[in-house]
């Protein structure tokens, strides 16, 4: 048997990753981190009901300490809201990728999944790293998830893997991807806010509305709200 920790903070990129880890896998545990986002009560309530679905392990880690440093994922600074055609701008890009930035994040959370592949034995860690985000964040990069294989090699006995399903694709190519897995997309959510509807201007937003748009077909997740 296989097993994976997945990383899944039911973000477009995470939930599409999570499926396809299911799909790969026999066994697969979930994380979801509370590091004081403003999204963190929905992202929770959505990675839940996903795990349920599925019938997943799901572990809620508290990272209370993140809560005190900057940045607008946490509220202290305001969030970016660019236009659909500033998306293509790496100038743009770049400025508001700085203001979302949590300080070692992914670091961070990949040290405390690889604790749990070990105690777990469990042989991946799943994530949700694509090729649209590497262009800005230097930590969804395949030179990243190489290096963090190395320190894993070091750092735990069994020496788990990054397994990074997306690390090729832009958003439409999630979208693309999670609709021939029939992922769980209606409880993706993507939205920097806690809702109960997504703010729709936000650059994770509008990264989003512009996949579903390219691909032709309606977002599910707004599907699913409209309904409720």
């Amino acid at each position: 048997m296989t097993g994976a920790v997945t990383l899944l903070s039911s973000g477009l990129d995470s939930t599409v990753a999570f499926k396809q880890a299911l799909d790969t896998f026999d066994n697969v545990i979930c994380l979801t981190f509370d590091y004081g986002q403003q999204a963190a009560s929905i992202e929770i309530e959505n990675a839940a009901a996903i795990c349920k679905k599925y019938g997943c392990e799901h572990h809620i880690i508290p990272l209370p300490w993140y809560r005190n440093f900057g940045g607008a994922l946490t509220g202290t600074e305001e969030l970016p809201t660019p236009s659909m055609t500033e998306l293509d701008s790496l100038e743009k890009s770049d400025e508001t990728a700085r203001s979302v930035w949590v300080p070692a994040r992914n670091m961070v959370f990949l040290s405390i999944a690889a604790a749990f592949a070990e105690e777990h034995e469990l042989e991946h860690i799943v994530v949700g790293f694509d090729a649209e985000e590497a262009a800005t964040f230097p930590d969804n990069t395949p030179e990243f998830i190489g290096l963090f294989n190395r320190v894993m090699e070091y750092g735990t006995l069994n020496h788990p893997r990054v397994f990074a399903p997306l690390v090729d694709l832009d958003k439409e190519g999630i979208v693309r991807l999670g609709l021939e897995i029939q992922a769980p997309l209606e409880y993706s959510w993507s939205c920097y806010t806690a809702g109960p509807l997504p703010c729709g201007i936000c650059e994770s937003c509008m990264r989003r509305k512009r996949a579903f748009s390219n691909v032709g077909v309606p977002d599910p997740l707004i599907d699913r709200l409209g309904k409720s």
